[in-house]
């Protein structure tokens, strides 16, 4: 592909990406792959050189734009060298008109931009992300495992995190085939050490999905105990279970549960857990820097949507826990609304309870929970708080 076609190759896919952001379609991941699948003669510089002219056009454009070639323009106004190759040549784009706009620059849309925790560094959300691990404790410890990732470095304050380059291929890696490690964002692995879980204790991770944060609280547990992973997508929970024989977390029990009726499945667990992990369903404006174009995908009445079930799930969690025992409730969301302003209204509908605060080596308090922002604290976006039953 020559230049040129490949800047039209990019307004192609953006075209699709537009389109599946608007209707709910796949993901920009899934559709680059279809498009490179039916194009065989595009070679390995050719898809990554166009894959790079996507993801910098989303990146740059927090509101969704309109076409795919109005977002390449808009790269094109920063970039003259991009700007070169809309120059009218056999299978490239069309040269750009006097006047013809391109997609306006901003890190988030406008209309959320106002709903963020006010410590957000709005700007950091689009920057590229490490690869982070974590060390499977219930298999090997962090000084067994850095000899074989020599470009890993520690994440300070998280003590089984390792830290490597972005793109870094982690499943090619003995250690992951042996399950010694697990792909998991340094602020991901804080939200369990929050949590507290020790050997032995009754624990339910309500809304598992894959499992991620199921793995990293059967490490803390040794093992040992009961932990319990919920979902109402059977798919998320068949994928947890070679994950968990990988990792040697063979005690882990699923639990699939009807969708809007999840408390008539959990009704024999009521009283009974030391510990409930609610990893609810969100806005994901904390992952932005990982999955960019879902800034084109939220609007004001699915984070009304998200931010109503939230507040169902933690309705069907609370009587899950025993007296003395804790709820842990968490997001990779940056608003307020599925934040702080979602934990004191809990706490407004249910009596006995109360907040503990938090003090961990990085994030900072917000309202009654704690706060990662990926400018701060160079982790993903998460708000988590622990409720106590008293």
């Amino acid at each position: 592909m020559t230049p040129a076609a490949r800047i039209q190759a990019a307004i192609e896919l953006l075209d699709a990406i537009i389109a599946a952001a608007r209707d709910g379609g796949p993901a920009a991941d899934t559709l680059i792959a279809r498009y490179f699948k039916e194009r065989r003669y595009a070679g390995s510089r050719d898809r990554r050189a166009v894959r790079d002219h996507v993801y910098d056009a989303i990146r740059r454009a927090g509101e969704r734009p309109e076409t795919g070639r109005a977002a390449m323009i808009g790269l094109a106004q920063e970039r003259p060298e991009i700007a070169a190759l809309f120059d009218g040549s056999a299978h490239g784009p069309l040269p750009i008109e006097p006047g013809e706009a391109g997609a306006g620059s901003s890190a988030v849309p406008g209309w959320i931009a106002p709903l963020l925790a006010a410590p957000v560094e709005q700007d950091a959300l689009l920057g590229r992300a490490p690869v982070d691990v974590r060390v499977n404790r219930l298999k090997a410890a962090p000084q067994d495992v850095a000899p074989l990732l020599p470009d890993a470095v520690p994440v300070t304050g998280v003590a089984d995190a390792l830290r490597l380059p972005e793109g870094y291929p982690v499943e090619q890696a003995a250690a992951w085939a042996d399950g010694w490690i697990e792909v998991q964002d340094a602020g991901s692995q804080l939200i369990v050490q929050a949590c507290g879980a020790t050997p032995g204790m009754s624990v339910v991770d309500l809304c598992a999905g894959a499992g991620g944060k199921t793995l990293a609280l059967a490490a803390a547990m040794r093992g040992q105990g009961r932990l319990i992973a919920a979902d109402t997508i059977r798919s998320r929970l068949a994928r947890l279970e070679p994950r968990a024989k990988r990792a040697g977390a063979r005690f882990i029990e699923t639990l699939l549960l009807d969708q809007a009726h999840e408390a008539r499945g959990l009704a024999v667990l009521e009283g009974r857990a030391d510990l409930v992990l609610v990893d609810a369903p969100c806005s994901g404006t904390g992952t932005w820097r990982r999955n960019p174009e879902a800034r084109w995908r939220l609007t004001p009445q699915r984070l009304d949507r998200l931010v109503a079930e939230q507040a169902r799930i933690l309705d069907f969690a609370a009587p899950l826990v025993a007296d003395g025992g804790a709820l842990v409730y968490a997001t990779c969301a940056l608003t307020e609304r599925e934040g702080r302003e979602q934990v004191d209204a809990f706490i407004a509908r249910h009596g006995g309870w109360t907040v503990e605060p938090l003090a961990l080596p990085i994030g900072r308090a917000h309202g009654g929970g704690w706060l990662l922002t990926p400018g701060h604290d160079g982790t993903d976006g998460f708000f988590f708080a622990r409720l106590r039953r008293v």
